[in-house]
């Protein structure tokens, strides 16, 4: 898996064994994170905004192999011999995202088949677009499947965008709703880069919860069209890019001429805390008792603080404190979607990306 946040590559070994209803349990066996390069994020940077065909061709073959390692690196940590291992489930990264009309993930599929002799399943979004879906959140067949109590719960990813996950109790996926929130930790991360170079992101919140937010900006982005459309919906880069960053820094400067980078840097960490906290007070009627936080703005106190004090007294718990590190989860769920996928089985949720049915989601490529 590679997000929105350009980290880089996170990679899960996960055995799941049938639950005895339509579930499975998950054994996390190892997960590896491979960071990128600076040279390999300014050239996922430089294709999501343009490139030569030769340029996004060659890129597509070598992220394929950056993939194959990150794959080879977790099934050496987990132990497991390849000739075990039943497929490797690939995301790729997100170049584009047309909800409506297309959407493109790459990494070519072929070179980490063949580097690694396992068969490879990639392409997941495609097919639910093609049915007249979003396309996206594709997680929640594994909220679902994986993740379900006795009580209804949302499951609340916080990647580079939002995305939350209605599980009712027993988490039958016919009546499982998902949708994206808004941004996550991306226009964060990109504030950051920009007003602290030195920075990749806000370590712990910290600049965040030194400053104030600008509250006047995060009302006026909070009236963007995106944030009162009702699911199912999906959002990416294409809306929060750099010039959304670049308005959201300009703004704050005009509206309070004396505003430090950690004011701005709270703008930002606020505008997606209450993105997230506003999307359950709209379209979240059902009877929830607790949200799972995962993904890495899990990890940022200034997004959890604020979150839990604007949805009390629904709880607000780590996704760690009950199943495996959060950070997994993404990972882990793609490699479902690539086992559902072998198994014949239908990956996409139709509450969460409003597909016109249910559809086996993915393609495989031999080993």
């Amino acid at each position: 898996m590679s997000g929105t946040s350009l980290d880089g590559i996170s990679a899960a070994a996960v055995r799941f064994r049938a639950d005895g209803g339509r579930g499975y349990t998950p054994e996390l066996l190892a997960y590896t994170v491979t960071p990128y390069t600076s040279e390999q994020r300014d050239r996922l940077h430089a294709a999501m905004t343009g490139g030569t065909a030769r340029e996004l061709c060659r890129l597509a073959f070598d992220f394929g192999d950056w993939l194959a390692t990150a794959a080879a690196s977790v099934i050496g940590e987990s132990g497991v011999a390849r000739s075990d291992v039943r497929a490797i489930g690939s995301h790729g990264q997100t170049l584009w995202h047309e909800p409506g009309h297309s959407t493109w993930q790459f990494g070519e599929s072929a070179v980490i088949a063949e580097r690694l002799g396992i068969d490879v399943v990639d392409d997941f979004r495609v097919r639910d677009v093609a049915a007249a879906g979003q396309g996206a959140p594709l997680v929640p067949i594994a909220d679902a499947l994986l993740f379900a109590s006795a009580d209804w719960r949302l499951l609340q990813n916080i990647g580079g965008i939002g995305n939350v996950t209605v599980v009712p109790a027993g988490g039958d996926p016919a009546t499982v709703r998902a949708f994206d929130t808004g941004p996550g930790v991306a226009v964060i991360d990109a504030v950051v880069r920009q007003l602290v170079p030195a920075l990749p992101y806000d370590e712990d919140g910290r600049l965040a919860l030194a400053g104030s937010p600008v509250e006047s900006v995060v009302e006026t982005l909070l009236r963007h069209a995106y944030f009162a459309a009702e699911p199912p919906k999906s959002t990416g880069r294409e809306l929060f890019d750099a010039a959304y960053v670049q308005r959201l820094i300009e703004d704050c400067r005009r509206a309070r001429p004396d505003a430090t980078n950690e004011d701005i840097v709270a703008t930002a960490t606020s505008l997606t805390a209450r993105s997230i906290a506003d999307a359950y007070r709209r379209f979240i009627p059902e009877p929830v008792t607790e949200v799972l936080v995962s993904g890495g703005g899990a990890k940022n106190p200034a997004i959890t603080g604020e979150l839990a004090q604007r949805i009390a007294p629904i709880a607000v718990r780590a996704f760690d404190e009950v199943y495996f590190d959060g950070e997994a989860k993404e990972a882990v769920a793609f490699a479902l979607l690539a086992l559902l996928h072998v198994e014949r089985r239908p990956g996409n949720v139709l509450g969460a990306t409003g597909a016109r049915g249910e559809r086996i989601l993915g393609k495989l490529t031999p080993a």
